[in-house]
């Protein structure tokens, strides 16, 4: 058993031929980090376009926002009376029927109805008849926030 003394050369290999640093394990995250990233932007553009519906003028209330548990059942009025059922224009007599097809037969459901600001108070309270005369006990009408402090 000798030591070297001196002009002996480290090499960069270890003990019996094996690399002094293993195989790195860890994952890179940049490039996922940078596609997520991506996505988010993408879909934060996308998120506004995608609402879609019938061009209804509000009318404005002091009233808070709803929470929103399951996606509403939205019955419209344009200006010029027209009736629509989830953006699908449908017949007075038609209503209540689809009405309790979308709700699936539960009563229990939230109808929203929207109303253009310019349609009769007659035309809206009739709608209104007719929700709540097919079983119906949660109809709400919608407004925009009241712009003036």
């Amino acid at each position: 058993m000798g030591a070297a003394i001196g002009g002996a050369r480290k090499s960069s290999r270890g003990r019996r031929g094996v690399p002094r640093y293993g195989a790195m394990a860890d994952i890179n995250m940049t490039p996922f980090i940078d596609v997520m990233l991506v996505l988010l932007i993408i879909f934060m553009v996308a998120a506004p376009l995608l609402t879609s519906g019938v061009s209804v003028d509000l009318p404005q209330a002091k009233a808070g926002a709803l929470n929103v548990d399951q996606k509403p059942v939205a019955v419209s009025l344009n200006e010029q009376g027209q009736l629509f059922l989830m953006d699908q224009p449908i017949a007075d007599a038609d209503l209540t029927a689809k009405l309790q097809e979308l709700s699936g037969g539960s009563t229990d459901q939230r109808i929203y109805l929207r109303a253009s600001k310019i349609v009769t108070y007659g035309r809206v309270a009739q709608i209104m008849g007719a929700v709540t005369s097919a079983g119906f006990k949660k109809v709400a009408l919608v407004t925009e926030p009241d712009s003036k402090p």
